[in-house]
């Protein structure tokens, strides 16, 4: 096995630390978006999963539509499924699951927690440290 095949591996491990992200979503994260430095902001990254809001923009006016058509179906769904899963497993999400649900319905404000969960993805990868449960960031 090559360094760079060991290093995969342990990125998928490590991806596998963050609740709701188990193997098969772990190996498709690291094969689809490959080298996250290439996402200079979250943002970036969320639009190319399809995490983004579709904003239609008029004159002065801005009008926001739902999340925006252009996506990676497969990212997307795993994503939200996993936000689901995490829900229930951290805490911290489920803290801020049950405060949006307050507010907006549950499908809404799931897709808010896959967002975070996103960051905490890109955290994880980024500083190649294992997620800690109960941490705000």
């Amino acid at each position: 096995m090559t360094k760079e095949h060991e290093s995969l591996g342990h990125l998928v491990k490590l991806l596998q630390t963050v609740p709701g992200i188990g193997f098969v979503t772990a190996v498709l994260l690291v094969t689809e978006l490959v080298d996250m430095d290439r996402f200079k902001r979250l943002e970036d990254l969320a639009s190319f999963v399809g995490l983004a809001p579709s904003v239609h923009q008029s004159d002065e006016r801005s009008y926001s539509r739902g999340l925006t058509k252009r996506q990676h179906k497969e990212l997307r769904s795993r994503l939200i499924e996993s936000a689901w899963v995490a829900v229930r497993k951290d805490p911290v999400l489920t803290m801020k699951f049950g405060k949006l649900s307050q507010r907006m319905n549950k499908k809404k404000a799931i897709i808010r927690i896959a967002k975070k969960l996103l960051s905490r993805i890109r955290s994880v990868w980024q500083t190649q440290k294992p997620y800690v449960y109960g941490v705000i960031e």
